[in-house]
């Protein structure tokens, strides 16, 4: 670490953040007590720099000597490893910013919790008022963070004290049916209760009659659920209009929460309809292949030791599934759609297992390409926190022109479009032409990924590209409109001024007629020049116009 005055000064302006904070440098302010606090609260966080010597409101006012008449770093350090547990090192520098010094503590995140000496825990995080700040960190949280440091599966913990008789006939009943499906692991569905909970790890290898916490959540009575792991509970509600209609909280096992959740959900997915061709195609609000992944995922990966319920509501326009405890180690927002990394690899292999998800760990570019071809948008996880996961589908009305262009065009030119191929397709679509750096921040995707998906459709001849340099935009093509049986396409098109009266042809034959403002807004022109244009075609005899001044519309001449 190396800040220089600069570097403190714009950090003072910018306030303090999660991972920066402040502490006044007077010593009737500033006791060894204070600094470790802050330096224990950043550490259960992200890490980050304690700055000595500049107030809340981020006035850098110095730090008076702690240590005779100078101040020397090493014992700064030193005195925070004495007063935290396990000992924590920190690196300490001094830096002049004009008359006064300023002490900047670089302190590194760490992977298991750490607390004071006297056992004080506290982690840094945004208040109600979305101010950061140091608050107890709970014990639940210091549990799940532990055992992730670890590497400890949360349901291969022994569930003390319970017996076999705390498990469901039922439930393993359900669970060799389930693994008789397509999808599932035949071997398991002929095998014995016994069996089945040693080949799912769900008894301690080295006393087989020690059940663990997995066993409970998966085979367990209700009983022994709310005996076991009172923080299992599940919350189902259907709304409108923010009222709610339907509103239901159970604790079952899980493979039976998820089947049960799923009927509650199909009772209530409606569906719209098209024809292709003679064929009637039915559009679920929400696919079952994603309403199943995402009740899936919200049982398996969450947090057990977190207070709080698995929540799961529907409404006119969302599908959102929320479960305690945020995403596990290793995912993040940029890595979702590809990393798998279960919270518990347990649950996880149970329900792969049971043909409920899918064994690749593809579950997640599952929901996008279902979505996607559902003509939905892709699923949202943004408001997730480090407390909570929360996945939102929209359940509105679907495109489907969208739906009809990719059924038609992989029946009829026999290509299979892939994931980052319909993503594309799917953001020109609702955005229109974008630049690859356009595409890239909406998709979340680097140039060298995007360049040949934005090839293979060139290729297929569903992505046209005008302009060079940094005016080079991607759009939809005529193809693509023309399979989709759409009129969308004369709005898409570039505003070349060549090409604007073949435009407004196209739409006139689409809709039978068109206004001055609807003529300015397809080909991006004023409205005095879109007068100009439609005046010019009466003139060559293309149009005609009905109506005056701003009642005036234009529609095709007839033979």
């Amino acid at each position: 670490m190396c800040v220089d005055a600069n570097e403190v000064m714009a950090l003072a302006a910018e306030g303090e953040t999660l991972t920066v904070e402040f502490k006044e440098g007077r010593r009737a302010k500033l006791n060894d007590a204070t600094i470790t606090d802050a330096v224990v609260c950043l550490a259960n966080a992200r890490g980050g720099l304690l700055l000595l010597g500049v107030t809340d409101g981020g006035e850098v006012q110095g730090l008076e000597p702690r240590h005779g008449a100078i101040t020397e770093p090493h014992r700064i350090d030193a005195m925070i490893l004495a007063n935290t547990s396990p000992p924590l090192g920190t690196t300490t520098e001094l830096v002049q910013v004009g008359d006064v010094e300023v002490a900047v503590v670089s302190v590194p995140q760490v992977s298991s919790p750490v607390g004071t000496a006297g056992g004080k825990y506290l982690r840094r995080a945004i208040d109600a008022t979305g101010r950061p700040g140091c608050r107890p960190y709970p014990l639940h949280e210091m549990l799940s963070a532990g055992l992730s440091a670890q590497g400890v599966d949360f349901a291969a913990i022994p569930a003390r004290g319970a017996g076999f008789a705390e498990l469901s006939t039922v439930e393993f009943e359900r669970f060799r049916k389930l693994c008789g499906r397509t999808g599932g692991d035949a071997v398991l569905k002929e095998a014995t209760d016994v069996e089945i909970l040693g080949a799912l790890r769900l008894v301690r290898p080295e006393d087989p009659q020690v059940l663990t916490m997995g066993a409970i959540l998966l085979f367990g009575s209700e009983e022994a659920l709310r005996r076991y792991l009172p923080n299992h509970e599940i919350v189902f509600q259907d709304l409108v209009d923010d009222r709610i209609l339907f509103a239901e909280t159970s604790c079952a096992p899980l493979l039976a929460a998820a089947e049960h959740l799923e009927e509650l959900i199909s009772a209530r997915n409606t569906e719209q309809e098209f024809l292709s061709g003679l064929i009637r195609v039915g559009i679920r609000r929400i696919p079952p292949e994603v309403v199943r992944e995402c009740i899936a995922n919200a049982l398996v990966h969450r947090d057990y030791t977190a207070l709080g319920p698995v929540r799961v509501q529907l409404d006119e326009n969302e599908f959102r599934v929320t479960s305690p405890g945020g995403f596990p180690n290793g995912i993040t927002f940029e890595n979702l759609l590809d990393a798998s990394v279960p919270r518990s690899p347990i649950l996880a292999e149970a329900f792969k297992r049971a043909g409920i998800v899918d064994r690749a760990g593809r579950g997640i570019r599952e929901m996008y390409d279902h979505l996607l071809r559902s003509g939905r948008g892709v699923p949202d996880y943004r408001r997730s926190t480090a407390q909570f996961v929360e996945v939102v589908v929209p359940t509105a009305d679907a495109d489907l022109e969208f739906v009809r262009f990719v059924l038609e065009f992989e029946t009829g030119y026999a290509q299979s479009l892939r994931l980052g191929e319909l993503r594309v397709l799917h953001e020109l679509r609702q955005g229109g032409p974008q630049s690859i750096a356009e595409l890239g921040e909406t998709l979340e995707l680097g140039a060298p990924s995007l360049r040949p998906i934005l090839h293979r459709l060139r290729e297929l001849g569903l992505v046209d590209v005008r302009g060079a340099g940094r005016n080079r935009r991607y759009s939809l093509t005529a193809d693509f409109y023309r399979i989709a049986q759409a009129s969308e396409y004369v709005r898409m098109q570039d505003t070349d001024p060549i090409q604007q009266a073949r435009m407004v042809t196209e739409y006139v034959r689409s809709f039978g007629r068109i206004t001055r403002g609807k003529a300015a807004e397809l080909c991006r022109i004023t409205p005095q020049q879109a007068t100009a244009l439609l005046q010019g075609m009466v003139r060559d005899g293309v149009l005609e116009m009905h109506g005056e001044r701003r009642g005036a519309r234009y529609e095709l001449v007839k033979d």
